[in-house]
């Protein structure tokens, strides 16, 4: 046997030479590191911290390599100088020993209201790892239970800031979720700019239009705007959407529109012609394609329905419901049928079993995770009975983060497709503790949307 013939590791295994080995010794240098800001070992900086909040500076006896390695501030501020007084609002210089400890050893623990103000530290200072961390720990923890509620004020902060990302995922989460907001005592600091973008939105996840109406009125009342804003707050109001007997209810009732009445009119006045006329009559002569009469995502029983499906990964499922035809009182009595069926592990055509050229009979081997989820929505109605109406259906999959049940993922599509093509298609439902599955239940709500068409047009 001659050893040059041997590859590499027998050719080391015959020369006596041990295998590779990783010694790591980091979390000890770590710890070395933190005693030498808690003692002060070797200081050749002092930052002393001012605050409105105290008399005296807090007092940090630091090191101008460690800390010029994360901050190019801090870098420039000890070029020419040991000693550095910073002047901080309370709520940073509160969090200044963690930010500190974090230029040290590159981690910091923080709770939901200190992710503002470490945020402000780490943009301040240029610390650009921590401001990035912190910024996606926001995004992943808006379902966070709070006492007071953050998401509003996360997202004034994102708009401030200009993080785009923030502010969208914060918005989002708003829009699935907006009853659990009008709720809460967030509600009240949402700014006018928010409330309009929410308004706007037919994305909206609540109960009614009505659910809608008495937040914002409550909003206006504790606000007060000025006249203006508060009359385009309740423009973005969807009458149509609302009952006529809430409406003369609303009328009769709210100091806010009795204040406001000359603003809405028109809309009011609008709202119950619409439930007066056949659709197809008011459609000739209104324009029904615009967002006053668009539904949102309502999650009142006559718009759609629950559906928790057991077990989902082991076999198809089945169930029915009924909708209202349409918004419209014209509408109220009439009752459309949907069938709904759902399929674990539904396999695309490009994925069937095909028979084989090559051996005669056999077939191509099919794994149960090739499949994918699917929901089909089809109405047990022909289509000339909903004549004038089209349908986008929503789903809306809940599932539980810290200890909430809520809306994170919702699929809509149009009366032109019975599903959604994309639907849980990164879901794993065969594992228990996928974060789609509550109890080891898929918690489904379907939503279905009436939207009416314009089919003549009528010269006024």
């Amino acid at each position: 046997l001659r050893l040059s013939h041997l590859p590499a590791a027998q050719k080391a295994d015959f020369s006596g030479e041990s295998t590779a080995a990783t010694i790591n010794h980091s979390l000890t240098l770590l710890q070395r590191l933190q005693e030498l800001l808690q003692n002060g070992n070797g200081s050749d900086s002092v930052l002393r911290v001012r605050s409105a909040a105290s008399d005296e500076p807090k007092v940090f006896h630091t090191h101008q390599l460690l800390l010029s390695l994360q901050s190019e501030v801090f870098e420039s501020l000890l070029r020419n100088q040991s000693v550095v007084t910073l002047y901080e609002p309370p709520e940073t210089a509160a969090l200044f020993e963690k930010f500190i400890r974090y230029l040290y050893c590159g981690g910091v623990s923080i709770l939901l209201h200190q992710a503002i103000p470490m945020h402000q530290l780490a943009s301040k200072y240029r610390v650009w790892g921590l401001q990035r961390g912190v910024a996606e720990y926001m995004r992943t923890h808006l379902a966070s239970e709070s006492s007071q509620g953050h998401v509003v004020g996360w997202y004034h902060y994102a708009v401030r800031v200009g993080d785009g990302a923030l502010q969208e995922s914060c918005l989002q989460f708003l829009a699935w979720n907006l009853s659990a907001v009008l709720g809460s005592a967030e509600w009240g600091s949402v700014s006018v700019e928010l409330l309009l973008l929410l308004l706007e939105r037919s994305d909206l996840v609540l109960h009614s239009e009505l659910e809608l109406y008495t937040a914002v009125e409550g909003w206006l009342s504790r606000r007060q705007p000025e006249a203006p804003v508060a009359e385009r707050v309740l423009r973005a109001i969807r009458y149509p959407m609302i009952a006529p007997s809430q409406l003369f209810r609303l009328q009769a009732q709210s100091a806010v529109l009795a204040r406001h009445r000359g603003a809405v009119q028109d809309l009011l006045f609008q709202a119950f012609q619409f439930h007066a006329a056949s659709p197809l009559h008011f459609a000739k002569y209104f324009d029904v394609n615009c967002s006053m009469f668009l539904p949102r995502n309502y999650l009142a029983p006559s718009w759609g329905s629950q559906w928790v499906i057991t077990n989902p990964a082991r076999d198809d499922r089945s169930t029915s419901f009924q909708t209202q035809l349409g918004p419209s009182s014209h509408d109220a009595g009439k009752r459309v049928t949907w069938n709904v069926l759902f399929s674990p592990r539904w396999l695309p055509v490009s994925l069937r079993p095909v028979y084989s050229d090559a051996v005669a009979g056999a077939i191509q081997p099919v794994r149960i995770e090739d499949g994918r989820p699917r929901l089909v929505i089809t109405p047990a109605m022909s289509s000339p009975d909903f004549a004038g109406v089209s349908f986008q259906k929503t789903v809306l999959v809940g599932v539980r983060q810290q200890g909430r049940v809520l809306v994170k993922h919702a699929y809509s599509f149009h009366q032109s497709s019975d599903e959604a093509a994309d639907f849980l298609a990164h879901a794993d439902l065969q594992k228990r503790t996928s974060e789609y599955l509550i109890d080891n239940s898929l918690h489904l709500h379907i939503i279905i949307k009436p939207v009416y068409h314009s089919l003549i047009k009528v010269k006024k």
